[in-house]
């Protein structure tokens, strides 16, 4: 096992976050187990953050701050740390993602990842067997925070409607994640529209597809296959991508009627039903 010592600060993110703690951590007089009395953890989970064996979460560099008194040090390392565990090949998107200033996706199997629960993203990734499946989850989470700034990206997702049916993670998970989509039809920055399996045949039967605009740099494509994901401006694909996502916006109903199917679908094949018992008494 890797000691401490024997970290390079400058070899990852993560690296550099445990040697910092620790070198924090000594600085205040602390051992392992102390620290982790006054942030509400054990001391063990102080030592494997520090020797790298686990990903530190951003409630937990908050608490860390407030115990050490590091004017939010941690806090800042940590959306480095956890855009470090996104994949490779996804790390350049979601580098430009956080920097887009309108986001449009179609989703034609899952509810797109600035979208989901932290429970549906864990049934996500989960089906990929990764190693360390609560850093994916703690990165995709951090993916998110874009989404509550002052002034978030606008947005508009178009979801087929076989994401609302595909019962991703249980039917407590999918209740939650529908609740989820309809909080953000609320928000003036996000658009949801669903497209319906009445429209049949349409103009992305491809697949997936997100497109990304910036201020004052060429709009973006990105798409992926079974193992890597791609980005391309090459002018053609852009104007073709934003006509296909003009017909699939026609397509789909509107975003009040959206929201009702959402809701509809949430109660009737989610909701609260009765078990065994109950039901034998009515």
């Amino acid at each position: 096992m890797a000691h401490v010592q024997s970290l390079d600060p400058s070899a990852s993110p993560l690296d550099y976050y445990g040697w910092e703690l620790r070198r924090q951590r000594e600085a205040n007089g602390l051992k392992q187990g102390q620290l982790g009395e006054i942030i509400f953890c054990t001391g063990s989970l102080i030592g494997q953050i520090e020797t790298t064996k686990k990903v530190p979460t951003r409630d937990f560099s908050e608490r860390l701050d407030a115990a050490l008194g590091t004017d939010g040090v941690f806090s800042r390392l940590v959306g480095l740390v956890l855009r470090s565990q996104l994949p490779t090949w996804f790390q350049p998107y979601a580098e430009m993602e956080a920097r887009a200033t309108y986001i449009s996706t179609y989703q034609a199997q899952l509810v797109y990842g600035l979208l989901q629960t932290e429970g549906y993203a864990r049934a996500v990734l989960a089906t990929g067997m990764p190693d360390d499946l609560e850093g994916l989850v703690a990165a995709r989470m951090e993916r998110q925070r874009i989404l509550e700034r002052a002034q978030p990206p606008l947005a508009w997702a178009v979801l087929d409607e076989a994401v609302l049916h595909r019962p991703i993670g249980g039917r407590d998970v999918m209740r939650n994640q529908l609740a989820r989509l309809l909080e953000f039809t609320r928000h003036r920055w996000m658009r949801i529209q669903v497209l319906p399996f009445s429209a049949g045949e349409h103009s992305s039967l491809d697949g997936a597809f997100n497109l990304l605009r910036f201020d004052g740099d060429p709009d973006l494509i990105y798409t992926e296959d079974l193992i890597s994901g791609h980005m391309t401006a090459n002018p053609e694909i852009m104007r073709e991508a934003a006509r296909r996502y003009a017909h699939l916006q026609a397509a789909a109903l509107s975003v009040e009627a959206s929201a009702a199917l959402i809701t509809r679908v949430m109660e009737e094949r989610y909701g609260n039903r009765p078990g065994p018992e109950e039901r034998a008494v009515a």
